[in-house]
């Protein structure tokens, strides 16, 4: 017990007393907990909480520490810490500086988070099918938050830096305890059911696994699936995820990255567009050139050169056929002559009448032109016809010798 004095104590008495107490009594020990509200320093420091589902204690790991850690710890772990307890005088506050962290398990909160995470994964809730786009320019924005709280006061700057120009609707709700996920959920449905925004920005700023539970809440998942408005969930910082980022059909990693997605620059749309009548007419000019270009292959002169190209080889080609048509023909008509005159030579050699140039005659009967060639046929008396080389006469047979063949005249 500590003795009473008569005069009171100074806050650096009391605490040093404390501090002494706690120190000595816990020099060493392991504490098992769930790890909430981790934050990493950007100087290699480790802060966290450690809870049960009764109390909490804060826990700190200094750089050196750190270092040789196998994991790296995030909210919702269960892990052993030991270390030693320390109380910071200036904050009048205790802490266990740990030593060493071991992992223990998953803690309840996150198991029950992947499991609800899993089930509403199966029905297709976070199917990116099922997710609209989100408009460039909306004319109004409603935004269900808190209507004190850091995050409602960082969209309003954005939008106001940003010279918007668009309505803004709140719809208040609070982001944290028992009750904010049905009133959230409630909220979001209000929104969509009488449109009051072209799209709903659902946001908070920071915190603990346990300060974002009501957007990853099962009532809240379901109203923003159910939505027709374009939702973006805009909960915690980069690094903090919810089910209701997953669900969303945008997720901003801050309350004011969801506040400059809706709302773009209209000096830097004006550039945009400018930029793009700048592309366009460029494209338009190098179309009109190349245009010109082509156009000044098409003057007569130049067409009548193509003509030319394009129609002398086939000339060529239709003149060397005719010639070798021609003197085809010409040396078939030649054989055929040769031929001719040697069939009419050879007839002519044939004929009777060429015999009768030689001196001999052709006897023949007058009365039917029969040629006569042996005398056996002739009676006497009768007449007959006489051909000659020139001219012809008539003859009565008065005497007819029949005999062999004589070759004398």
């Amino acid at each position: 017990m500590i003795e009473t004095k008569s005069r009171p104590y100074k806050v650096s008495e009391i605490t040093s007393m404390i501090k002494s107490t706690l120190e000595g009594s816990f020099p060493a020990v392991s504490v098992e907990g769930e790890i909430s509200n981790f934050r990493p320093s950007s100087t290699g420091h480790l802060y966290f909480t450690l809870k049960d589902r009764d109390a909490m204690l804060s826990g700190v790991m200094f750089r050196n520490r750190a270092l040789s850690l196998s994991f790296l710890p995030a909210d919702g772990m269960l892990v052993i810490a030991r270390g030693s307890i320390s109380v910071y005088a200036k904050r009048g506050s205790y802490q266990l500086i740990c030593d060493s962290l071991v992992l223990a398990g998953q803690g309840e909160l996150l198991v029950m988070l992947e499991e609800r995470k899993r089930r509403l994964a199966q029905e297709g809730l976070f199917d990116s099918e099922r997710k609209v786009p989100i408009p460039m320019l909306p004319a109004k924005i409603a935004v269900v938050t808190s209507p004190t709280g850091a995050a409602i006061r960082d969209i309003l700057n954005v939008l106001g830096r940003r010279n918007a120009g668009v309505d803004v609707v709140i719809l208040p709700a609070p982001v944290q305890g028992d009750e904010a996920a049905e009133v959230i959920a409630r909220q979001i449905r209000i929104a969509d059911r009488f449109k009051l925004g072209d799209v709903i920005i659902v946001s908070r700023g920071g915190g603990s696994l346990e300060d974002l539970l009501p957007f990853s809440d099962e009532q809240v998942v379901r109203a923003i699936a159910d939505s027709v408005t374009p939702v973006i969930s805009a909960v915690g910082h980069e690094i903090d995820l919810a089910l209701s980022d997953l669900v969303a059909d945008l997720r901003a990693p801050t309350p004011s990255a969801a506040a400059e997605v809706v709302s773009a620059r209209r000096d830097e749309l004006l550039m945009r567009i400018l930029d793009m009548g700048h592309t366009i007419t460029r494209g338009f000019l190098d179309r009109l050139q190349r245009a010109r270009l082509l156009l000044r292959q098409f003057t007569p002169q130049a067409l009548e050169r193509s003509f030319r190209v394009l129609v002398q080889p086939m000339l060529l080609r239709l003149d060397d056929a005719k010639e070798s048509l021609l003197t085809s023909i010409e040396r078939r008509v030649t054989d055929s002559r040769h031929r001719v005159t040697l069939a009419s030579q050879a007839l002519e050699a044939c004929s009777p009448f060429e015999v009768l140039k030689r001196g001999y005659a052709m006897v023949y009967r007058k009365e039917d032109g029969t040629v006569i060639s042996s005398t056996e046929k002739v009676a006497v008396e009768s007449l007959i016809g006489v051909r000659f080389h020139r001219g012809r006469l008539d003859a009565r047979v008065v005497a007819v010798e029949s005999g062999e063949r004589d070759e004398k005249l």
